[in-house]
């Protein structure tokens, strides 16, 4: 694991560590991917995380005046599903992110990350790379655009160089006479790694198309373009025959690979079937219809909060970590190179907080970070100094439960009890964010969360009687 943790306070400062410790250093903003590839000793010789997190201003997402949209480094795949911008202008890249994961893993994952993991089946490649954007590398050497199309050499390889930082993401805003959408096909609704995705991206001359992106991922070494359909639909109407070409087309410029998810015949045929599904659905008006008009997002107000630094911090294995539990201030001399999970319960002693899968997929290790739901098992132990944090203990005030805890003993939730304060977790915050949730809105906020026992049923229903009772 690592041995020094630094929480920046400015990209200058972090572009100076890059360029005095080269590949031992590391910058993370939602280690979704490097803490569990560090852990399972899959990334080697890492001694220095940087965490960008509390750098101000880099959360922020703008539309400039030639008409770019600009995401910063920060932005999470929750920005970008709760963005009105992106929604309307960008609208395959809000389908993509809500795709990602689970709320949890969306508020803590960045687009920046998922870019520079580089596996071609991270689901926000593919309508970026449809979109035409590029990303703006800086080091103390200067800066260099790249074009999406550019940025990748291979299954998770990248042009960056070890003192880059990636400072934004540019890509221009849909216009009037523009329609994308984003498919995904995948094993199961939620938490799923993509089979096969594609992003369509079509420009019209009246009811004529005149300019065409279709990216594939999850097919090849790297996101591709559909070349020939791209060209093949250009002055085409887009009638059940000329769809049906451009099915063909695409499945034809694939080159999956068969492992233990899927065959390579099947990829091929699925992604036929799902870009004859986009494209019939952008021809019909109806790409939007099943994308939720409020997502649920799990930060209980209406902006994304974040923590703060007054000052930049160094922790190694002789700082100890201050830090807010449960509305108490704590100081830890141990744990410095541990997980957020493994540290509040080892070092905390909060093990209300349970180790399911330790890799982001179950939920159980969910708690509030400055006021935010994320999996614990995937922070570094370092995030916590300064910061606040509640776990399912800090959901009673002066020995009387929280309503959805009350909710969960009266409709018998609760059955072996291992997944239950993840579930109390989620539903709390969700009522925190809307007093009246729907049915819906209840199975998007806890679709983050593994029950071993298949009781959903019951805590659905634990869930509404909880908002019942608020309300």
């Amino acid at each position: 694991m690592w041995h020094e943790y630094i929480g920046a306070t400015r990209v200058e400062e972090v572009l100076q560590i890059l360029a005095d410790r080269g590949q031992k250093a590391r910058i993370i903003a939602g280690a979704t991917d490097l803490i569990l590839e560090m852990e399972k000793g899959i990334r080697k010789g890492i001694e220095t995380l940087v965490d960008v997190t509390r750098i101000p201003e880099l959360d922020q997402i703008m539309l400039d005046e030639d008409g770019n949209i600009h995401l910063g480094p920060l932005v999470t795949h929750n920005h970008c599903v709760a963005s009105k911008l992106i929604r309307e202008s960008a609208f395959p890249l809000a389908q993509a992110c809500l795709e990602v994961g689970s709320p949890q893993i969306r508020n803590r994952g960045t687009i920046t990350g998922n870019l520079i993991t580089a596996s071609p089946a991270n689901d926000t490649i593919t309508p970026l790379m449809a979109l035409g954007a590029r990303v703006l590398l800086r080091s103390l050497k200067g800066e260099r655009f790249v074009s999406l199309n550019d940025f990748y050499t291979g299954v998770r390889k990248t042009v960056m160089q070890p003192d880059e930082m990636l400072v934004d993401i540019s890509f221009p805003a849909l216009q009037s006479n523009q329609r994308g959408t984003f498919i995904k096909f995948a094993l199961r609704r939620a938490q799923a790694i993509s089979l096969v995705d594609v992003a369509i991206v079509l420009t019209f001359d009246l009811d004529k198309v005149s300019k065409a992106a279709i990216t594939m991922g999850a097919v090849a070494p790297t996101i591709i373009h559909a070349a020939e359909s791209e060209k093949f639909l250009i002055g085409k109407i887009l009638d059940d025959k000329v769809i049906e070409q451009a099915a063909e087309l695409v499945g034809n410029a694939c080159r999956p690979i068969t492992d233990l998810r899927s065959s390579a015949g099947y990829r091929k045929t699925i992604l036929k079937v799902i870009t004859r599904r986009g494209l019939k659905a952008l021809v019909d008006g109806t790409e939007r219809s099943q994308f939720p008009a409020n997502p649920v997002l799990l930060w209980g107000q209406d902006t994304y909060p974040t923590g703060k630094l007054a000052k930049s911090i160094q922790i190694d294995s002789h700082t100890p970590i201050h830090t807010t539990i449960n509305g108490e201030k704590y100081t830890f001399p141990n744990g410095q190179n541990k997980s957020l999970l493994r540290f509040l319960r080892e070092e905390a002693l909060m093990v209300g907080t349970k180790e399911g899968c330790a890799e982001g997929e179950c939920g159980a290790c969910t708690v509030f970070l400055d006021g935010v739901a994320v999996m614990s098992c995937m922070v570094p132990a370092g995030r916590a100094d300064g910061a606040e944090i509640t776990t399912v203990e800090g959901l009673a005030h002066d020995g009387i439960l929280h309503p959805v805890q009350q909710a969960f003993i009266d409709e018998g939730a609760v059955q072996c009890g291992y997944c239950t304060p993840r579930f109390l977790m989620s539903a709390a915050k969700l009522l925190e964010e809307r007093s009246d949730p729907s049915g819906d809105e209840v199975r998007q906020a806890i679709t983050g969360n593994l029950c071993r026992c298949t009781g959903y049923y019951k805590i659905v229903q634990a869930i509404e009687r909880a908002a019942e009772r608020e309300a």
